[in-house]
């Protein structure tokens, strides 16, 4: 309502000078039609009546012109027309230029967009998540979530990046606005109070920035998951203690990563997979053991060093600034005879591996070209700060590649998306590598595929129809996984399917349950699959026909059987 009544005031405030040229303008014709006489076809003295002075007066003023009413006029009346005819479209272009001005006036632009961003986020009734800010990271997220018709809320205060987000044409839609993602009049605008809002994200590089929205977040609803991002432990450990339940430190996440690939091999497959990766590793991946050089000594330099003092792995440092090397150089280009023998005495020469890990993409590109001139063998890692050039990465062949923005979107969309995943992750890095080994042996049996898909599904009526319903018809009724897990084409075969985790509906954590597990309401799987394995499950747990299959073997008669019949009653 207060927004309607900003919009009004809006364009009565920018319009009525305007309108009041037009009424004195026009009241001035009008009175001036009346009070001149004019003649009849008779030669009498005739006034024009009020409408009649009206009517032509409207007419006249907007250049149609039909004539002389209801006589011809007298030469007195001709001009008072001409007269009319100058004020009056005058009046009008002045009050079409206004209108014109009122239009592009960005206040009431504004004012209009937060009305229909207002009734979008009222009507919307599906469960949603709001992001803070549009950059490479959330434009990244959004693509992601959109695959799996997520709806999403964006805010930033920049007008040019929510014109940006619009042109991308997400589907489903997502909702943006301009305002101040600081205010917690715009996160109530972007409905942070609604039941159906499951999450906040707010990924700016400011830590402080963050830890405001974050606290603000959690003031206006508690019960929301709020996601945010931190660069130092210190800053993590302080989110932590205002009860943020999701931090995302991207330095931490490579470290722990680093990590595994140097001493736990499986465990870091087990941990790529969730991501895309095949269950093998190529050659290339195999991290070698020895001296590293670490060129780069800010938070993602320390980040692998700690990893390497953790391996028990010796390492050099190079405390490259990229600020400070492009001013005193006044070029960002690195290799000259000074830097080359920085990395001779940093012991590249005999160094195993090299990692370049400064902010500048460029810097880092440079530092691995240089190091393989002076060792072609050194194993290379680099930092690549920015989505957009992967690419350039690429064809220089780095052997192994983090991307800050791509591994936080990764880690955030598996938040939101498959949260049980993110557990399952978190478990990881407190396991040993025979555990690794053993899950890893387990998903390759039951999969029989180096490319699982990860999936995540509740029993509930939503999610698994035919199930849920048999389940609830009766709770005398006990089914247990090994009796769901039956392929659709031969009930008597297992499905390629591995049932990494299961999440019961007091919260309770059983991972790689065995087929005798009892499955209930509300319980929540994550399974790694074939992809033809993971629509026939979705489809068995959710069609009378194919459940009563894997079941019990049978063709149903009549397409529903019995007990189920009930049910959907």
């Amino acid at each position: 309502m207060e927004n309607r009544n900003n919009i009004l005031w809006i364009i009565i405030r920018k319009m009525r000078i305007p309108l009041l040229v037009i009424i004195i303008t026009f009241a001035i014709s009008i009175l001036g039609m009346v009070l001149i006489p004019g003649q009849d076809n008779n030669g009498n003295v005739y006034y024009m009546n009020f409408l009649d002075a009206v009517y032509f007066v409207t007419y006249m003023a907007s250049t149609i012109g039909f004539g002389e009413i209801p006589y011809e006029f007298t030469y007195a009346q001709r001009m008072w027309v001409l007269f009319s005819i100058f004020i009056t479209v005058i009046g009008w272009f002045y009050a079409i230029g206004a209108l014109v001005t009122l239009i592009q006036d960005k206040n009431l632009i504004s004012q209009v967009n937060l009305a229909k961003f207002q009734r979008k986020i009222k009507e919307l009734k599906e469960p949603f998540i709001i992001i803070l800010g549009y950059n490479h990271i959330t434009k990244d997220l959004i693509n992601k979530l959109s695959i799996s018709n997520k709806r999403i809320v964006v805010i930033d205060k920049e007008e040019a990046k929510i014109e940006e987000l619009e042109l991308e044409n997400f589907i489903p839609e997502v909702y943006a606005l301009t305002a101040d993602v600081n205010s917690p009049d715009t996160l109530r605008l972007a409905g942070i109070k609604k039941r159906n809002c499951k999450g906040v994200v707010t990924l700016f590089d400011n830590d402080f920035k963050n830890t405001k929205i974050a606290l603000l977040a959690k003031l206006l609803n508690d019960r929301i998951n709020v996601i945010v991002k931190s660069t130092t432990k210190e800053q993590s450990e302080h989110l932590k203690n205002l009860h943020i339940k999701t931090v995302i430190d991207p330095f931490t996440i490579i470290s722990s990563r680093f990590y595994l690939a140097l001493t736990s091999p499986s465990l870091w497959l087990l941990e790529m997979m969730f991501f895309g990766h095949e269950l093998k590793l190529e050659k290339f991946e195999y991290m070698p053991k020895g001296k590293y050089v670490i060129c780069g000594y800010g938070r993602m330099g320390k980040a692998i060093a700690q990893a390497l003092t953790r391996a028990k792995l010796e390492y050099t440092y190079i405390d490259l600034k990229s600020s400070e090397y492009k001013k005193n150089k006044k070029s960002a280009i690195f290799g000259d005879s000074s830097d080359f023998r920085d990395l001779v005495k940093a012991g590249v020469k005999e160094a195993v591996a090299i990692v370049a890990a400064t902010k500048d993409d460029l810097i880092n590109l440079t530092i691995i070209l240089t190091a393989k001139k002076i060792n072609p063998n050194i194993y290379t890692i680099a930092r690549e700060n920015t989505i957009e050039d992967i690419t350039i990465f690429k064809s220089a062949k780095v052997d192994r590649l983090y991307v800050l923005e791509n591994l936080i979107s990764e880690y955030v969309h598996k938040v939101i998306h498959l949260p049980l995943a993110y557990y399952f992750i978190n478990e990881i890095h407190k396991q040993t590598e025979e555990w690794g080994e053993k899950i890893l042996a387990e998903i390759k049996e039951k999969v029989q595929f180096h490319k699982p898909e990860v999936f995540q599904i509740r029993v509930s009526k939503n999610e698994t129809y035919a199930l849920y319903n048999y389940l609830k018809e009766d709770k005398e009724r006990k089914i247990v996984l090994g009796q769901i897990l039956r392929d659709l084409r031969d009930y008597k075969k297992r499905a390629r399917i591995c049932v990494l985790m299961v999440k019961n509906r007091k919260g309770e954590i059983t991972f790689m349950p065995d087929d005798n597990y009892e499955v209930k309401v509300s319980d929540t799987f994550l399974m790694a699959a074939t992809k033809e394995a993971k629509e026939d499950f979705e489809l068995a747990v959710n069609n009378y026909n194919e459940f009563y299959y894997i079941l019990t073997g049978k063709e149903p008669k009549y397409g529903i059987f019995k007990y189920l019949s009930k049910g959907e009653e």
